[in-house]
């Protein structure tokens, strides 16, 4: 039979294995934590352990003494105080509670093997502070920064996005966790989206560009930036908006494409409009003697080149570089004197209200030219209201802030404000985005050139001001124009009828002139008016032809021909012949003119020309030069 004291024995034995080896545990992890000076609550544990230890140890040793012959007087005192029950199960228990708590190392390893669970409370609250400062921190880092901030785990699914990524779409940030990114992206984009998510979350940083969905369904461009995040299959992403660089870019492009086709408009209209010279002047010339049935057709051919050199025009304008009469025009004065113009262009269900603010609005410009923007301004408005409506045209002043200044693509200052604006049926925004096009229209074939807007677009840049429209469907279109304002008074200038009979005269002209045909007319309407005319093709006959005759009263000279332009021989002319006057013919001068408007003696003439035209303009200028050089 089991003494009660065996099982004592036993029992202190359990207890003294297993509070040694959970001593010598703690103690390995402070030594390995280097936690014995910095943690004394763990020391002061392995401690307690230990000296548990050696005290359960004792009584198995004082036991086990009479087996031995040593201590027979302690050993069967200590058996006999072993001998109750209630000791032994009290023993028992603690062996039992002492085996529990180290197999609970595997479960709990900083128990018995790590000595994290024994720090001192303060070192963990300052690490735990320190903590919570460095995420508030990068929290504040995330969302002020400028850019959307997402994380994404393994499936593409917004796990976090900061309010700057919730305000680039307008959508509450509260309700993005969960959502997939590729939802958010535009449908012609997901493809590429989705390719270049699957191949972040393999590893390293990927970039595109794609087109994601506001609330609202509007379009916002962005860049992202996706990079695999560390230790797990998520993806951080990058956004950043570029709509406004993407809408700079389409304007560069939109300019691009205008100059390179204004280039190519102004040279067709340069070469048309010597044919319109030729083909008009000849006619002039037929009328004078032709019959009255002869006439009748003549009429007819010189009206049909008057309207083809109006669209000579208009290509001229729309390239920016058609040859201007620039002066000082009040822009109040001159809407108000197209309204009763504009009364007969619109239809009887169209209401035409025109309002000035200011009494006075001077502005640098051609006024012909600036009678064609509002023209056209005026006729699409009509056409854009089939079913009747209001056309309003108002004039205002306006100063131009940096904010404004920087929308139109101008400089802040004094502007005038030509608003156009109608009731009509509006356009999308793709359609308003290349309203300015060359050839670009709305209307049935047949009914627009398309030329309209980008002649005005071409008249506006000409005078240094900006065009802005504002349209959606249904709601009417509203067209800006800003012109700069000047200081100068307005001199408002009273059309002439032309006359119809050649000025003649008897001087000595010198025509330079590369067409041939355009040349060869000229010479016989100079001639037929009176004129002693000696021609050239080009700068270096011309030359020739003012060395060997001192006579020569008058300069004419296209601008634009090959070797030397019509402004370099007029340099050189003029310099060997100083005062002596000259008029300038072309349709397309290429910016290479500038003329003093001030100085009589130097004019220009626009192609194409007529007979009477260039006769007139002939004896103007003499008779200029004539008034300007003192009599003895």
């Amino acid at each position: 039979m089991v003494e009660p004291w065996q099982l004592a024995a036993s029992a202190n034995a359990i207890i003294l294995v297993a509070y040694l080896a959970i001593s010598l545990a703690i103690g390995r992890g402070l030594w390995r934590a280097r936690q014995w000076r910095r943690n004394p609550l763990g020391l002061a544990t392995a401690a307690i352990f230990f000296s548990c230890a050696v005290h359960h140890g004792s009584h198995t040793v004082h036991l086990m003494l009479p087996y031995f012959g040593w201590g027979m007087h302690s050993g069967i005192a200590m058996r006999h105080a072993f001998g109750s029950s209630f000791n032994v199960g009290w023993d028992l228990a603690t062996a039992a509670v002492a085996v529990w708590y180290w197999t609970l190392r595997g479960r709990f390893p900083a128990l018995v093997r790590g000595a994290a669970v024994f720090e001192d409370l303060r070192l963990r609250q300052a690490a735990e502070a320190t903590l919570r400062a460095s995420e508030e921190r990068y929290r504040g880092i995330v969302e002020t920064t400028s850019e959307g901030v997402l994380l994404l785990d393994g499936d593409g699914r917004i796990g976090y996005a900061n309010s700057r990524f919730a305000e680039m779409l307008g959508r509450p940030a509260a309700g993005l966790p969960g959502t997939a990114v590729v939802d958010l992206v535009a449908e012609a984009d997901r493809q590429v989206a989705e390719r270049e998510l699957a191949a972040a979350v393999e590893g390293g940083t990927r970039r595109l560009e794609v087109g994601l969905l506001r609330d609202g369904g509007r379009v916002m461009w962005a860049q992202i930036a996706l990079t695999a995040r560390a230790g797990d299959h998520g993806v951080l992403a990058m956004v950043a908006d570029v709509t406004e660089q993407k809408n700079v870019e389409a304007q560069l492009r939109q300019a691009q494409k205008l100059d390179a086709v204004g280039q190519l408009a102004g040279g067709v209209a340069h070469d048309f409009n010597n044919l319109l010279t030729v083909i008009d002047g000849y006619a002039a010339l037929l009328m004078a003697r032709a019959d009255e049935a002869s006439s009748r057709d003549l009429t007819m051919i010189r009206e049909a080149a008057t309207r083809a050199g109006a669209l000579t025009r208009q290509l001229l304008a729309f390239s920016q570089t058609q040859a201007t009469e620039v002066r000082v025009v009040n822009v109040v004065g001159l809407v108000t004197g197209l309204e009763e113009m504009l009364h007969r262009l619109i239809r009887e269900d169209i209401e035409l209200v025109v309002t000035t603010a200011v009494p006075s609005l001077p502005v640098r410009a051609d006024p012909g030219q600036l009678e064609q923007v509002i023209v056209n301004l005026a006729v699409n408005a009509r056409d854009a209201m089939p079913g009747g409506g209001i056309l309003t045209i108002a004039t205002d002043h306006v100063d131009v802030g940096p904010e404004l200044a920087a929308q139109l693509g101008g400089k802040p200052g004094e502007y005038a404000l030509i608003t156009v604006a109608d009731t009509g049926d509006g356009m999308s925004a793709e359609v308003a985005a290349r309203i300015f096009e060359p050839f670009f229209t709305t209307k049935e074939q047949g009914k627009g050139t398309g030329l309209g807007m980008s002649t005005v677009y071409g008249i506006v840049s000409q005078a240094d001001g900006h065009i802005r429209v504002d349209s959606e469907p249904g709601r009417g279109t509203v067209v800006e124009v800003h012109l700069p304002i000047t200081t100068a008074p307005a001199v408002e200038i009273p059309a002439q009828p032309m006359p119809q009979q050649l000025a003649t005269g008897t001087e000595t002209i010198l025509f330079i002139e590369d067409d041939a045909a355009v040349r060869m007319l000229t010479e016989r309407i100079l001639r037929t008016a009176g004129y002693h005319v000696l021609s050239g093709a080009d700068g270096r006959q011309a030359l020739k032809i003012v060395r060997g005759n001192p006579d020569i009263s008058l300069l004419v000279t296209d601008v634009i021909m090959p070797g030397m332009n019509g402004r370099q021989l007029a340099d050189r002319i003029t310099a060997m012949r100083p005062g002596l006057p000259v008029i300038f013919t072309s349709a397309h001068t290429r910016g290479v003119l500038t003329l003093n408007p001030d100085d009589p003696t130097v004019a220009f003439l626009e192609k194409p020309y007529t007979a009477t035209g260039i006769t007139q303009k002939v004896r103007a200028v003499l008779d200029a030069r004539a008034a300007s050089t003192p009599t003895n």
